[in-house]
């Protein structure tokens, strides 16, 4: 998904020009990194709020167009107000095609449905990661990483070895040499006791 957003130059700076920029429903922003200076934006609350929603605005290369000039941008911060459904000020770093970066990108499970540690057992998938950090250059960004859970039985447990990555893109934790679990198959209490009940039946019965 390819998401742009706008923004214009912030010349104004300080506690009580942002305070002012938010109450006429701007956010303040910073753009940072890269070969030039920092540079504050401000944008649109309404539309930052909502794009801010969307699962791939936190792990895409965007397209920030400030005053007409556009450059792949990544978002990096961004602060809420404590109670309120307000965006206080976001943080964005520019992006080198050539450079690889480092980025957090959600997980998505599926077939658990299907798994036998589910469909046969009667267990719970328990998701223990829901996003990854990960390396890759720009280009070879995902959006999200699927997890196929088809295969998983119940008592085992999927790591990061067992993800299947798109070309160019590797864990960072499992570079380092630490291979975290991803996912398992826990078995409910009700499902063990409804077991140990018909264990314990079947041998009254046989004897």
């Amino acid at each position: 998904m390819k998401i742009e957003i706008s923004a214009d130059k912030r010349t104004l700076q300080g506690k009580g020009a942002s305070r002012r920029l938010r109450g006429s429903g701007k956010v303040p922003a910073v753009i940072y990194g890269g070969d030039q200076q920092a540079q504050s934006i401000e944008m649109d609350h309404n539309d930052l709020f909502h794009k801010l929603k969307l699962e791939a605005f936190h792990a895409s290369v965007l397209t920030l167009s400030v005053a007409g000039k556009k450059e792949p941008v990544l978002l990096r911060d961004i602060q809420m107000h404590p109670y309120k459904q307000q965006v206080l000020h976001v943080d964005f770093q520019r992006v080198d095609k050539n450079k690889k970066i480092h980025m957090k990108v959600p997980l998505h499970f599926i077939n658990a449905e299907i798994s036998p540690g589910v469909k046969t057992s009667g267990g719970i998938v328990s998701h223990i990661l829901t996003e990854v950090d990960i390396s890759c250059l720009p280009e070879d960004l995902p959006e999200f990483i699927s997890v196929d859970l088809a295969e998983l039985t119940a008592g085992h447990t999927l790591h990061l070895s067992d993800l299947v990555l798109p070309n160019g893109v590797e864990t960072v934790a499992l570079h380092k040499g630490d291979n975290l679990p991803v996912a398992t198959i826990v078995i409910p209490r009700s499902v063990l006791s409804e077991e140990a009940a018909a264990e314990t039946g079947a041998d009254a019965k046989a004897s």
